[in-house]
């Protein structure tokens, strides 16, 4: 895993999805690959690798232009407290205080590098090298919708509530899976975030908003 391997998976997708290939049925990226269903009625394997190796000889993906129409979001987040209660552990662990710690995520720009796990939550990096940290040997029972969690250098912001081997840092009111939209994953591969440090009650008086409090701008 590293940026240049994610930049070189969306960027390619986006380059082969403007191919418009016969037969090609779904495109997706996941850290560091793209993704193709075809339907080999239309183009055999064999043909379909020869119009890939083509495609992939035409530029260092690892260095290409990110997907224009990309967004990036302020989410405000509440770290530690009750509401985040690993945020000790996990400083520790980075071998930084609580306030170095809170300043070290709150203020890195983090991308959306790819949607898994759970419909539409998102794993978001890369953060210093200091947070390089292990996950867990054991399973925190529960985190809940909105929770912010960190191991080896990325984060995780969970679209459900769910058991997790990731050490819950921070919480938001964001509401990350909307399934009665048209548009249900919120956050999209290449998104950027930036987690912006709130208190308690402003976050509260936030979950009235399926945002939480969250703002965008479109990166050109």
């Amino acid at each position: 895993m590293s940026e240049q391997a994610n930049r070189a998976a969306l960027t390619f997708r986006v380059a082969l999805e403007s191919q418009n290939w016969d037969g090609i049925e779904e495109t997706s990226t996941s850290l560091v690959s793209t993704y193709l269903r075809f339907d080999p009625q239309w183009q055999t394997h064999a043909d379909l690798r020869v119009m890939l190796k083509g495609l992939l000889a035409q530029q260092d993906w690892f260095t290409g232009d990110l997907p224009t129409g990309r967004r990036l979001w302020r989410v405000p987040t509440v770290y530690g407290t009750t509401m985040a209660p690993q945020l000790d552990e996990a400083a520790r662990a980075a071998g930084m205080t609580v306030d170095e710690a809170v300043a070290s995520v709150s203020q890195s720009r983090v991308r959306v590098q790819t949607i898994g796990f759970a419909p539409g939550q998102p794993y978001l990096g890369e953060l210093p090298q200091v947070w390089n940290i292990p996950r867990q040997t054991a399973l925190t029972d529960k985190v809940p919708e909105g929770a912010l969690a960190v191991a080896i250098q990325q984060l995780v912001l969970f679209s459900v509530t769910t058991p997790t081997g990731w050490r819950h840092i921070g919480q938001t009111a964001f509401r990350l899976f909307r399934p009665e939209t048209e548009q249900p994953f919120v956050l999209r591969p290449g998104d950027e975030v930036i987690f912006v440090s709130t208190s308690p009650e402003t976050l509260t008086q936030m979950k009235r908003d399926a945002d939480g409090g969250a703002t965008f701008e479109v990166i050109t």
